[in-house]
């Protein structure tokens, strides 16, 4: 079913709405869902209103949740999400971190008592809009186990990265440390699709191509023992530090059982007229022109920049039986 932009809104904040989130919360997380999907994130996007209404249902997640914001630091912002959506909290550090950052020269706010991050290349591409270079990191609950273990104890634990150059799109990279990110097994289980045999491990350690098996089981981190390391420097960056839940210690987020997730993120902003002068994103500019130069070479965050300006006027296309489960929820 092709829906327009504001269509598609529409249909995920009635959804939340009659599960029991406010307004203001629904059209945040309605905003970030489609703009994955406009992105091309799917496994982001529409797929995520289910499990997202029924946790706000059975109180897994606080659909009437505010963020509180304080700053114990002159350059640094700590946000509570207070057991809600991470995307209000996210709101909330795109509208005051960018200040502070200007202020400082560089900034950072932690969210703790957060939720599913979603596509984190969208939120700092936010700041890149603003002039500002963003760093973002995330936990999730376990999925992969550390290097030679066979217990997940880390999240795929997305990073994301944007900077803004000279009459050009940002340059925004975003990644999960896992081979793949879960919502693609997620979305793979939901197709009844086969999945490939290198994305994870079934639960007793053993490579498989059943999306079931593997939403049982572990991921397979990227770049092997490189990957896992860094899985464990972003648990330590967005729960460690700041107070979240561990990814061992966090329930799901596909279902609604179990505690809130209190996941965290942590987000740095860099002025970039600080650290390069007012030359720098001429500078910044300079590296896209050479990356796009080379034949068949593609600089970071352009697909997705392409395909949101596309679904701005075209619409974006949801599997029919995404739309009826999501208007079927009471």
């Amino acid at each position: 079913m092709k829906l327009k932009l504001v269509e598609a809104e529409a249909l995920v904040v009635d959804a939340l709405g009659r599960s029991g989130v406010d307004e203001a919360n629904a059209r945040s997380v309605a905003r970030a869902l489609v703009a994955a999907e406009a992105a091309g994130q799917g496994g982001h996007g529409l797929r995520r209103v289910e499990a997202y209404s029924s946790q706000a249902r059975a109180g897994k997640v606080d659909g009437l949740a505010k963020p509180q914001a304080s700053r114990p630091r002159p350059g640094v912002l700590t946000i509570d999400a207070m057991n809600g959506y991470a995307y209000p909290a996210l709101d909330l550090a795109v509208e005051m971190l960018p200040g502070i950052a200007r202020e400082q020269g560089v900034a950072i706010a932690t969210i703790h008592r957060s939720h599913h991050a979603g596509v984190m290349g969208l939120t700092v591409a936010r700041f890149a809009e603003r002039g500002l270079a963003a760093l973002m990191f995330a936990n999730a609950p376990a999925s992969m186990a550390p290097w030679g273990g066979n217990k997940a104890l880390y999240g795929t634990n997305p990073i994301a990265f944007a900077v803004p150059i000279e009459n050009g799109d940002p340059i925004v990279v975003d990644l999960a440390l896992s081979k793949v990110a879960r919502g693609k097994i997620m979305a793979a289980r939901q197709k009844g699709e086969a999945i490939p045999d290198d994305w994870a491990f079934d639960a007793d350690g053993q490579p498989t191509t059943d999306a079931n098996r593997a939403m049982d089981g572990f991921m397979a981190p990227l770049g092997g023992a490189k990957g896992a390391a860094l899985a464990m420097m972003v648990e330590i960056l967005s729960a460690g530090l700041i107070g979240a839940n561990y990814a061992f210690e966090a329930s799901s987020l596909f279902d609604d059982k179990g505690p809130p997730v209190a996941l965290g993120q942590t987000i740095i902003a860099i002025d970039p007229t600080a650290t390069g002068g007012p030359g720098v994103f001429s500078r910044l500019a300079l590296l896209a022109d050479e990356i796009g130069a080379q034949e068949g070479a593609r600089i970071p965050g352009r697909r997705g920049q392409g395909l949101a300006r596309t679904a701005e006027v075209d619409g974006i296309v949801i599997d029919d039986e995404v739309v009826a489960a999501i208007r079927a929820i009471a």
